[in-house]
């Protein structure tokens, strides 16, 4: 069970690095940077059901950080249960 609760930590960190340099990128490279496409194969049809309810406010696209903010609160829902069966 520890092996399985070090890889749910470890996807959760990635997933939102991920998506945290996403989208601190895009606001500094071009749309079409090799690194930007990349990342966007893997953040992107994460975000898109959020950004179905989140509108940007003010020019601000808030849904990155609630995905960040959602992932970790799903990594240590599954953390828990993992060590509840322990």
């Amino acid at each position: 069970m520890g092996l399985l609760i070090i890889i749910v930590n470890a996807t959760v960190r990635v997933l939102v690095l991920a998506v945290f340099v996403y989208s601190l990128l895009r606001y500094f490279l071009d749309p079409f940077h090799p690194v930007i496409d990349t990342l966007g194969r893997i953040v992107d049809p994460l975000l898109k059901p959020i950004r179905k309810y989140v509108s940007p406010v003010g020019g601000m696209d808030f849904s990155p950080l609630i995905l960040m903010i959602a992932l970790q609160v799903v990594g240590a829902i599954i953390v828990a249960l993992l060590r509840s069966f322990q």
